[in-house]
């Protein structure tokens, strides 16, 4: 990451116990540098093992990994950037309104048979993630099931785990056609938050933008740039979330800082090479 996404994460990263003089060892490599190896493996999609030199040892990269897994660490860092970049458009930190949606992705032969399942409708044999967003496409929760998993029966338990965290304002999400069924609307009802269909029109031909959904939709293809979860070779479907909070992150911080990345003819500061 660049110096000037580096000084937005660091504002918003947990702070170690060690740093607090409250007890602890301290960390044997620096933050930036295994955030650097965890980000590489993320969106280039290789392996634990196959780590570059240039970074930390891979089994101190990977235990690093886990134990930020293990105390959710990596989504306390987005929602604290994601909280920032709201402030910073004038908006309140936490929305009012948000999309729902899901995406099914191909399993590796990594991934057991006991965590995966087939889609029929999207012909995927492995896992889906479903995920709520804001109105800006910005994450706000993320679970991970079996392919099989239809969509109205994975709401539920997502919007549990947003709601249950204290400050929520969520009030209104959209939908497509899939979120239906007495179920959903019970658990939806349960917290005042209010589900607004939004269909496709009558004898609708070709692809055409769908007010509100096209939000989600995008956030979805902004995930999909990171190789990592083009497939799924997670062993543990809350490894894969994982995945997906570290992809979103990395997109956000690059946003929040406005280092976009750019190929070499496009930088500024590259004149253009002469023309023999």
């Amino acid at each position: 990451m660049t110096d000037a996404e580096w000084a937005e994460v660091r504002s918003a990263m947990p702070v170690p116990a060690w740093l607090l003089k409250r007890g602890g060892r301290p960390e044997a490599h620096c933050h930036r540098e295994i955030l650097d190896a965890v980000r590489y493996l993320v969106d280039n999609g290789v392996k634990w093992m196959a780590m570059p030199v240039d970074f930390p040892y891979w089994r101190a990269v990977y235990d690093f990994f886990r134990r930020w897994r293990s105390y959710d660490y990596v989504r306390e860092l987005y929602e604290r950037l994601r909280r920032t970049a709201r402030e910073r458009k004038g908006r309140n930190a936490e929305p009012t309104a948000g999309i729902l949606d899901s995406q099914s992705v191909d399993a590796s032969e990594t991934v057991g048979e006991d965590s995966r399942g087939y889609d029929g409708g999207k012909s995927r044999d492995g896992r889906k993630r479903h995920i709520l967003t804001d109105t800006e496409g910005l994450l706000l929760e993320v679970t991970v099931t079996t392919a099989d998993v239809h969509d109205s029966k994975a709401a539920p338990t997502l919007l549990e785990t947003f709601m249950d965290q204290p400050g929520r304002l969520l009030k209104l999400v959209w939908v497509d056609s899939a979120y239906q069924g007495p179920a959903l609307a019970k658990a939806f009802a349960r917290h005042g938050v209010r589900i607004e269909v939004v269909r496709r029109s009558d004898g609708q031909c070709g692809f055409v933008v769908l007010a509100r959904r096209w939000v989600v939709e995008r956030t979805l293809s902004w995930l999909s740039r990171s190789r990592r979860l083009n497939r799924d070779h997670e062993r543990r479907p809350d490894h894969h979330q994982q995945m997906v909070w570290r992809a979103a992150t990395i997109r956000l911080s690059r946003q929040m800082a406005g280092d976009a990345p750019r190929w070499p003819e496009k930088r500024p500061d590259r004149r253009p090479r002469a023309r023999a």
